[in-house]
């Protein structure tokens, strides 16, 4: 019977290593009679989750030795779900999303995907590198959105194998021309889920032709773990003294405006609804870090004191943080995977970024990347208890 099972599992998981058929009936033996968290074993598994494009879609769930999961599909690299316990050791899902390969094909709202070739917006869907304009898909009024109609959330990423339990690399090239944008790109995220409980991301790419590329992941949380709450008594810090004021169709002035005095100022943490009111739309908005260096940093953390303990970190290599409040999560019929309704305001965004329009803006820190340089970039969310 185990030599069947090894076979299936060979069979039926062809992109990815995980754990013997050995150490895994090993696992069960020692953890039949246990619930405590510390003693699952690392593993990663790997399931068929249906067809796009007439390519196959992989979901697959890394387990650490605490117990916590994260589940990942190659279709728009979509952080599906991420289950940590709460101060209660109750387990519940921080990340909002769906159960299902279709629903993510019917949303708009880039649920935990891989953003790119650029996030956020770069204006009136054009920009110039050296003699030549670029004319981009205007998927946002009249600027490019999030890489286009079809951004690398929506595209089916090939699987690189890993060995080590914990990780899970994709790879995608984007080819010359693909939504406007110059250069064959090849890219490379891998996702790895830690001991510690972090979930690091990290981005890579080269290109044949200078093109821009600004990579991010759009996960929405909800550190409560229940989207029939606000996220409004959730408590924000972000190390930025200033951030990048915006037009009203989201496009910054050119202007860093000091945050002191407005409902940006997050230097001390304050709670996310206190001021939300004030912000004409809710928070959409890019912010200045203070530590504008290359090097892993914490530049934001959220709390949910009162209903699950839970506080999430993030620390990143980038210069800017997008903090989005889910203002648009109000638009159509919203089924979160657990048959709540996801409404406005029920998660938000902390995305690591290059600031938007940069392409645009040569004031702003570059993100221009050339033929024999390499796009590296890291970013972490850390998840822990605060009792």
């Amino acid at each position: 019977m185990k030599n069947l099972l090894c076979h299936l599992l060979v069979l039926s998981i062809t992109t990815i290593s995980v754990a013997s058929c050995g150490a895994q009936q090993t696992k069960n033996k020692t953890n039949s009679n246990s619930t405590s968290m510390a003693s699952v074993r690392a593993a990663i598994s790997a399931e068929d989750w249906g067809e796009t494009d007439g390519k196959k879609v992989k979901l697959f769930t890394i387990t650490n030795k605490n117990g916590a999961q994260v589940k990942i599909t190659n279709y728009g690299g979509i952080v599906t779900s991420w289950i940590t316990p709460d101060k209660n050791g109750n387990k519940s899902d921080i990340v909002l999303g769906f159960n299902s390969l279709a629903d993510y094909l019917a949303s708009p709202h880039y649920f935990g995907a891989i953003i790119g070739r650029y996030g956020n917006r770069i204006a009136k869907a054009q920009f110039q590198i050296g003699t030549s304009t670029y004319k981009l898909a205007a998927n946002n009024g009249a600027h490019n959105l999030h890489g286009g109609h079809k951004g690398f959330d929506k595209v089916v990423w090939n699987v690189t194998p890993s060995s080590d339990n914990r990780s899970v690399t994709l790879n995608y090239l984007s080819k010359d021309g693909e939504e406007g944008f110059p250069g064959n790109l090849q890219v490379a995220v891998k996702y790895t889920l830690t001991d510690d409980n972090e979930l690091l991301i990290q981005y890579d790419a080269e290109t044949d032709k200078a093109t821009p590329v600004n990579l991010t992941n759009h996960s929405y949380f909800n550190l409560t773990g229940d989207v029939s709450r606000t996220i409004y008594d959730h408590e924000l810090w972000i190390n930025a003294d200033k951030y990048t004021p915006v037009d009203p169709s989201q496009i910054p002035t050119g202007e860093l405006k000091p945050v002191k005095g407005t409902p940006f100022d997050f230097t001390e943490p304050r709670k996310i609804g206190e001021r939300l009111t004030q912000v004409s739309g809710g928070y959409d908005h890019n912010f200045v870090l203070n530590n504008q260096s290359n090097s892993m940093k914490l530049v934001a953390y959220a709390n949910d004191p009162v209903v699950s303990g839970r506080k999430l970190e993030v620390y990143t290599t980038e210069p800017g943080l997008q903090f989005y409040s889910g203002n648009y999560l109000n638009e159509g019929i919203i089924i979160n995977r657990d048959g709540k309704a996801i409404k406005q305001h029920t998660g938000f965004s902390l995305e690591t970024q290059h600031y938007p329009d940069s392409p645009n803006r040569p004031d702003y820190p570059s993100a221009i990347l050339k033929p024999g340089e390499k796009y590296h970039t890291e970013t972490k969310y850390k998840v822990s208890l605060v009792r």
